[in-house]
């Protein structure tokens, strides 16, 4: 009886992870709602805050500041300001105050940085951040040793024209080739918040892999780069895509959030959500879908190599190498070029006074 009832408990857990498991290949949606556990911090380690959700099915109402440590509350005042995490709290800028995200095409491959990404970075430091780590938060574009994995390796790129990228290389060395535990093939914004995702051998029991990279890693800024909804509640995606980047500002960690190069929604849909979000919480914005219209294909593949048609995985060629002409660059150069880019602006950006 007592091994029924274990296989009984391990089939159960299995049909549920299966109902959880998005693919980059294989559509599948993600019904269940995962619930969002309290990050907490060990000893010595850096605090960590998230917010949880009221119920199964609705948004977390955020909190108007947020959290700080005893221990960070004891830095000097202008260090502990408290950052709207609210989007109608969030200060306007030049560019939003007149940005719509209907005009997200129009947006800039590389943002401009904004005193709230400046006092979420400034927080993250109260908080312990490390200045020189960086998170990815990502399906299989992000996973795969095709994106940042080279920059661990001299010789394995060349930067060419782009020289003065050298600098965040070395600023960031070892979080560009770190296996987060954010990224997996298939995942997208719940996937992030389900304990079933996470690393049993480094979470902890109903970790999350968000709580778990936050707490293992201590980023102090997250590039977001995100798959299709496989489904069609794509107000699903919205409300974990604001939940994913409101952890992040909670915990002084900088959101910079990426557009695709797919279209597989059909109407851009998710890339207007991407920068709606961008736009109402302040935080950067990196269009990677600008970057790559000028490609053959818009950098994306039409067909797989069996061809069956693909539409989603970007192009390949000179995936490293930024000296070679511009009309040898694929989806993938323009991937690593732009996010390093990006990254760089962000980090110069927010470590500014």
């Amino acid at each position: 009886m007592i091994r029924f009832r274990a296989y009984l408990f391990l089939f159960a857990t299995l049909l549920f992870a299966a109902l959880l498991l998005p693919a980059c290949t294989t559509p599948q949606p993600a019904e269940a709602t995962p619930a969002l556990p309290t990050l907490t911090a060990e000893a010595g380690q850096p605090a960590l805050t998230t917010l949880a959700p009221t119920d199964e099915s609705t948004p977390a109402l955020p909190a108007p500041t947020i959290g700080i440590t005893d221990a960070a509350q004891a830095a000097p005042a202008a260090e502990t300001t408290p950052i709207p995490v609210t989007p109608a709290a969030a200060p306007e800028t030049p560019q939003q105050a007149t940005a719509d995200p209907v005009n997200w095409r129009d947006f800039p491959i590389i943002p401009t940085i904004s005193d709230t990404a400046r006092q979420i970075y400034q927080q993250g430091q109260v908080l312990g951040r490390d200045p020189h780590a960086f998170s990815k938060i990502g399906d299989c574009q992000c996973s795969t040793d095709l994106f940042f994995v080279n920059f661990e390796r001299p010789g394995d790129y060349e930067l060419g024209e782009y020289a003065y990228l050298q600098e965040t290389i070395d600023w960031f060395a070892g979080s560009f080739g770190r296996w987060n535990l954010t990224i997996g093939d298939g995942f997208n914004a719940a996937a992030v918040f389900s304990p079933l995702r996470a690393d049993p051998e480094l979470c902890r029991s109903g970790e999350t892999p968000l709580a778990c990279e936050i707490r293992l890693h201590n980023p102090s800024i997250a590039i977001i780069s995100l798959e299709k909804w496989w489904g069609s509640d794509l107000e699903k995606n919205e409300k974990y895509m604001r939940q994913i980047v409101e952890v992040c500002i909670r915990n002084g960690v900088v959101p910079i959030l990426g557009t695709k190069a797919d279209n597989l929604e059909g109407d851009h849909s998710i890339n207007e959500t991407v920068a709606r979000i961008a736009l109402e919480y302040d935080i950067p914005l990196w269009n990677f879908w600008l970057a790559v219209q000028p490609l053959k294909d818009h950098g994306v593949q039409l067909t797989t190599s069996d061809g069956t048609p693909d539409l989603f995985h970007l192009t390949y060629g000179n995936f490293y190498y930024f000296s070679a002409p511009e009309s040898a660059r694929s989806g993938w150069t323009m991937r690593n070029l732009t996010a390093l880019q990006v990254l760089d602006a962000v980090w110069r950006g927010v470590s500014q006074p």
